[in-house]
């Protein structure tokens, strides 16, 4: 079943975003299929799966009146035969264009459709990249961006669409089977989705999904904590201690020599240098079990813990080698990678709002979407911890250092920084208490977004033939990319079990319509 695929897995670059709450931002992996001729099952040449189609969306689900717009999709039907599934997935928060391999068997949406020979489609989600009702991202328009109109959207094309593929006119739920897949925020939107408008979709495959809303998430960290090198952590530990202490005690002229370490002494704010020092450890949501140790985040461990072709014990070197080999790390590589030629205080500033970065309305901004989101629904804060637990981030990342932002961003909806509605979204959409039939849940143990979904530490959900949970040692969305199977054996029972679980749910599908 696993034959090795040709295929190249690129991380989302992240290193362009100067916020660093957003640079732990969801993502899905990317992959780059090389493009070749495809057919139908019956030899009929179909088109490129890079071709965009529109469909004619609702502007408000509450308000028919305001009319539609041109939502894209793509569409791969080369394994398609009548009575197939139609296999429905959206990359979420992002600009779909580069996720068209997730309509190929490169993935699992695409064994899914080939294994039961079905259609896959990419969705784009409204407000993000050129899927939008208005042509700005002000917040009188980004009113419209909500989970409940993104789920009433997915609702909506699968019951009004007309397919390209022939026959695609007669495809809807009821006649056909479908399946609804996705990773991360998506992945929730798929657990979500099936709790507010079950009946919709047969069947549907969450990987990674983040389905529990949660204001102050410091435990994002936890699991990178848990896994990075151990001295890698005890050193990071120091540093972090280091600085919270002098925090503590008002010691700025330390403070300020720290920084100089870095090479940031023009940073301004004691936080946002301290959300910098969490630029590091964001690196590890781009690992994969393929990923070498070129990776940016282990270059970043290495650079603390070898020296002179020596690796430090579990207790790393000690604080004064970690201020230095942190420090000199930001001034060789790692200030490069994430600001190129700005100063220190225009990249990694949160202070200043009329920069362009908190000002720019125009659409395919994914970050000024997202953060809406955030903002308003699903909180999920990347925080220091509490003083109870070890720290690889600083305590003085509080809620109201990323509320605030929310003011910066979105200074004519919210005077003061908002709280996120998100007992109100766990309440409606189910959260951890998802119990729906047929809904499949991949989750990695390494994945920094673990405590968000169902197989947070300690929640102990069980996991049943009707709700299946499955847990890799991958990282996030690992399962969704069919090679990350090949390369680590753990992953490849996550991705056959939820072949298996679709393959037995679709034999007990009965057309209604």
């Amino acid at each position: 079943m696993w034959a090795l695929m040709s295929l190249l897995l690129t991380s989302v670059a992240q290193a362009a975003i100067p916020n660093a709450m957003l640079r732990g931002m969801h993502s899905l992996p990317k992959i780059s299929v090389p493009e070749r001729s495809r057919t139908s099952l019956n030899g009929t040449a179909l088109p490129p799966i890079t071709t965009v189609y529109h469909f004619d969306q609702l502007i408000d689900h509450n308000n028919a009146e305001l009319g539609t717009f041109q939502q894209r999709y793509w569409m791969n039907w080369e394994f398609y035969e009548p009575g197939g599934p139609i296999v429905l997935m959206t990359p979420g928060e992002g600009n779909a264009d580069g996720f068209e391999a997730y309509t190929t068997n490169e993935t699992v949406s695409g064994l899914i459709a080939q294994q039961q020979n079905g259609a896959a489609i990419i969705i784009e989600h409204r407000f993000f990249g050129y899927s939008n009702p208005y042509d700005n991202l002000t917040s009188q328009s980004l009113a419209l961006l909500t989970i409940q109109q993104a789920i009433d959207d997915l609702v909506y094309f699968a019951t009004t669409a007309d397919l390209p593929m022939p026959g695609g006119d007669a495809v809807k739920p009821g006649q056909a089977p479908w399946i609804l897949i996705g990773g991360s925020y998506s992945g929730a939107l798929t657990s979500w989705t099936m709790v507010n408008k079950p009946g919709i979709f047969w069947a549907g495959y969450a990987s990674s999904g983040v389905v529990e809303a949660i204001t102050d998430y410091y435990d994002y960290f936890t699991p990178i904590r848990e896994f990075m090198p151990q001295n890698c952590s005890s050193d990071v530990e120091a540093v972090i201690s280091y600085l919270d202490d002098m925090y503590a005690v008002g010691d700025t002229a330390g403070i300020q020599t720290l920084k100089e370490t870095f090479g940031l002494g023009d940073i301004v704010h004691v936080g946002d240098f301290a959300a910098a020092l969490q630029s590091n450890l964001f690196d590890w949501q781009s690992l994969q079990p393929d990923v070498g140790p070129g990776a940016m985040f282990f270059q970043f461990c290495d650079a603390l813990e070898v020296k002179d072709g020596v690796s430090a014990g579990p207790q790393g070197w000690g604080l004064d080698n970690a201020i230095y080999s942190w420090g000199n790390f930001w001034n060789t590589t790692y200030y490069d990678y994430v600001c190129g030629d700005e100063g220190a205080e225009t990249c990694l500033g949160t202070y200043n709002t009329s920069q362009p970065y908190w000002t720019n309305v125009t659409v395919n901004n994914s970050n000024r979407s997202w953060f809406w989101m955030v903002c308003n629904q699903v909180g999920w804060y990347q925080i220091g911890p509490p003083e109870c637990e070890p720290a690889i981030v600083s305590r003085i990342l509080e809620l109201s250092y990323s509320q605030r932002q929310c003011v910066n961003m979105f200074p004519q909806a919210f005077s003061y920084p908002p709280q996120p509605t998100t007992a109100e979204t766990n309440a409606m959409y189910g959260g951890w208490d998802v119990d729906i039939p047929r809904l499949f849940f991949a989750n990695g143990l390494r994945d920094p977004w673990r405590e968000a979904t169902v197989s947070a530490y300690g929640l102990n959900k069980p996991n049943i033939p009707s709700r299946p949970i499955y847990e890799g040692d991958g990282f996030h969305c690992t399962d969704l990319v069919v090679r990350n199977g090949i390369v680590d054996a753990t992953v490849a029972a996550v991705q056959e079990a939820g072949l298996m679980y679709m393959k037995e749910w679709l034999a007990e599908w009965k057309p209604s319509a």
